[in-house]
């Protein structure tokens, strides 16, 4: 099969590799879609910080070259021993493996498990024709959903589960900083809040989607002004601020922007650390609250559903790509800010339906 393997930064290489098998309690999809997201891009540019180039994982066990990929959708064409009822199923996968026994996954915290590891991030992903994927990871897509709108659950589980973090209550001033990437999925996951939304960026298109997926108010900022006109719109602060740039100095910002007793939600991924006014903090009883991936048993059946109900795709996906140019019409275009909109790469789009092997 054909699989987009990164050795180093900047070398992603299309490559054949030997065809993964089934194993109990595992399937093999033939990969529909697979979305990239700034982890991949960073990975591509940047890493590695979170694919195991160098250095062992422990909980995938899985070191060197590595197949990316963790946001993905197909159709089971093979099954091993106690998973036999998913093939043939058309599946959106959560990617998180959790172990299901240690104390957070009891707790149902599978998110925090202490063999977590991710399919695409930890150990060999979907960017390929096909992948190997523990069937716990797996939901159906529900009737009426489409293949291209389900290939975005794996993401809006992570907005969904952000919202849930965030404790967002009835009538509360949602302050959302960074309208691009997951930032959008969070505002998906709002849809239906009755309060004010209030989406910030320094992109004029990310703000008109963000009016589209349901943001009552978006604002324009220069990231260059020292002055925050967000404060303008709230002169008292928000009830829930969530950061979702990642940009240095967006968490004291988010803390600054927030009401006496709301909550700041940390989603954006900083690596250098952060300077935080914590005293400012504690004297205003401030919830600093993060999060991090989403549960599969909740958030994910969630995701597609909301899915069904409300198409997500055509306000969303920016272009798909076949995976054999994946660096030149993907990763390269995302590094660069040059594209828009999520881009998804189907590893069949010039051979059409991906044939089974069983």
């Amino acid at each position: 099969m054909r699989a987009a393997v990164l050795h180093a930064p900047g070398d992603l290489r299309i490559e054949e590799y030997a065809e993964p098998a089934a194993g109990p309690g595992t399937v093999v999809l033939a990969v529909a879609y697979n979305g990239l997201c700034g982890t991949d891009v960073t990975e591509y540019t940047k890493g590695p910080m979170m694919v195991p180039l160098t250095t062992r994982h422990p909980g995938s066990g899985h070191l060197g070259p590595t197949i990316l990929g963790h946001e993905f959708v197909g159709e089971v064409v093979d099954a091993g021993p106690g998973a036999e009822r998913w093939r043939g199923r058309l599946v959106a996968s959560g990617a998180g493996v959790s172990c299901g026994i240690c104390p957070r996954c009891l707790r149902g915290r599978t998110n925090l498990c202490e063999r977590y590891y991710t399919l695409g991030l930890s150990t060999h992903g979907a960017l390929a024709d096909y992948v190997a994927v523990p069937a716990a990871t797996l939901r159906e897509i529900p009737d009426g959903c489409a293949g291209l709108d389900a290939a975005l659950a794996q993401p809006l589980a992570v907005g969904l589960h952000a919202v849930d973090r965030s404790g967002v209550r009835p009538g509360d001033t949602v302050v959302l900083l960074g309208a691009g990437a997951i930032g959008s999925f969070i505002l998906a996951g709002l849809a239906g809040h009755d309060g004010r939304v209030i989406a910030v960026d320094v992109d004029s298109g990310r703000l008109a989607a963000a009016e589209r997926l349901g943001a009552t108010e978006t604002l324009l900022v220069d990231p260059a002004n020292s002055e925050d006109p967000v404060r303008d719109l709230v002169p008292r602060g928000a009830d829930v601020v969530i950061e979702s740039s990642g940009v240095p100095g967006a968490a004291q910002r988010a803390a600054h922007l927030v009401a006496m007793g709301g909550t700041v939600l940390l989603v954006g991924l900083v690596q250098a650390p952060q300077s935080l006014a914590l005293a400012d903090l504690v004297l205003r009883e401030v919830t600093v609250r993060t999060t991090v991936a989403h549960v599969c048993d909740s958030d994910l059946p969630r995701a597609l559903e909301l899915l069904r109900a409300r198409p997500l795709a055509d306000e969303l996906v920016g272009r798909v790509v076949p995976l054999e140019r994946v660096v030149s019409e993907a990763l390269d275009p995302l590094a660069a800010g040059t594209v828009s909109g999520k881009v998804l790469v189907s590893p069949f789009s010039v051979t059409g339906r991906p044939p089974h092997r069983v």
